[in-house]
């Protein structure tokens, strides 16, 4: 049997949240109108399960229901918090059980994420609630953070940089080169890399030993796509 918080009162609370009809009056008064706007609340069924790592369930206990959206499945997860001492750090707790609730999703088969909505449940001593819930906020340079987390995120792509462009990256230019001509499907017998053109004084010893076992490891992959053929 799950156990319940310690907190009689919000244990009552839990349990009538666990209701469909008291759920959707609740999110129908407080889900974000954006969401709200979209939603099937009819459509409400609750989930099993719980997020609350086991040594915190006498601090928060959590409900999971999912819905119907004009978008597809959706969620709302609403955390309850018990302690009389408020946590700063909030927001990343409901960002990590967000996506812990996306992560089921996609391991339940589906290949896109779900929009979930997090509900934090207060009724703690300090009025108001005294911290930010925007998780970006939590960082000590939240503009940098949300620059960061905005948007997409740093890619090194081998594939379309010119061996010309990596062969000005210095210490790293003969791994990359290497690493590009390893695992690229236009690489032929007839394929000669630019060898000639690097500097082996740049590279350390180490550098040297990781590129030539890549080197050896294409030359063996070019054979055998040599014997197929």
């Amino acid at each position: 049997m799950e156990r319940l918080p310690t907190m009689p009162h919000d244990a009552v609370f839990r349990q009538m949240l666990m209701q469909k009809e008291v759920a959707r009056d609740f999110l129908a008064i407080h889900l974000p109108e954006p969401f709200l706007d979209i939603c099937d609340l009819d459509s409400l069924k609750l989930e099993s399960g719980s997020f609350v790592e086991d040594n915190l369930r006498s601090r928060y206990s959590d409900i999971l229901y999912s819905l119907h959206t004009q978008h597809g499945p959706g969620y709302v997860y609403a955390l309850i918090e018990h302690q009389s001492r408020s946590d700063r750090l909030m927001a990343f707790r409901l960002m990590r059980y967000a996506i812990a609730a996306m992560q089921r999703h996609l391991d339940a088969g589906h290949d896109t994420l779900p929009l979930v909505v997090p509900i934090l449940f207060y009724h703690g001593p300090e009025s108001p609630w005294p911290y930010s819930l925007n998780w970006h906020n939590m960082f000590a340079k939240p503009d940098m953070a949300k620059a960061l987390y905005s948007h997409e995120f740093a890619l090194v792509d081998l594939t379309i940089m010119p061996d010309n462009q990596l062969l000005q990256h210095r210490r790293i230019a003969m791994l990359e080169l290497l690493q590009k001509t390893y695992s690229s499907t236009r690489f032929k017998r007839t394929a000669r890399p630019p060898y000639h053109a690097f500097n082996a004084g740049s590279f350390d010893g180490r550098a040297t030993q990781c590129a030539g076992q890549l080197y050896v490891e294409s030359r063996k992959r070019r054979r055998t796509r040599g014997a197929d053929s």
